[in-house]
């Protein structure tokens, strides 16, 4: 059974860093598109960052380019995301997504993910 669980959200203040986790189980994850969403009160989810375990790929939203690094482990089996230069508008959150592909989408679909966290919280204060 495929299993995703996010880690490392918390409160940090605008201009901070913060480095999320997600630590899969049930499979491996190389040659899977792995992914990052992020879902703010009231608003629907975005794809925030994408990338092909198989390849190195990634993808990012507008949003987050120059800011946020998206990266994983095959050997510790976990996807990360590293998120400098926070603002209160990534307050949201945020979840780990896969799927069995031979790449991702540029766009970042959340429709294209079969396999979801439960998310982690992530507040920016300023």
């Amino acid at each position: 059974q495929v299993q995703l669980v996010e880690s490392g959200g918390g409160s940090v203040q605008a201009g901070g860093s913060l480095r999320l986790s997600c630590a899969a189980s049930g499979y491996t994850i190389s040659n899977y598109c792995m992914g990052w969403f992020r879902q703010a009160p009231g608003k629907e989810r975005e794809g925030v960052a994408a990338i092909y375990t198989g390849g190195g790929s990634t993808y990012y939203a507008d949003s987050v380019k120059g800011r946020f690094t998206i990266s994983h482990d095959n050997a510790e089996n976990t996807l990360y995301l590293q998120m400098n230069s926070r603002k209160p508008e990534d307050t949201a959150m945020y979840y780990c997504a896969a799927d069995r592909a031979s790449g991702c989408s540029g766009d970042i679909r959340d429709t294209d993910f079969t396999y979801w966290g439960t998310g982690t919280q992530v507040t920016v204060v300023s």
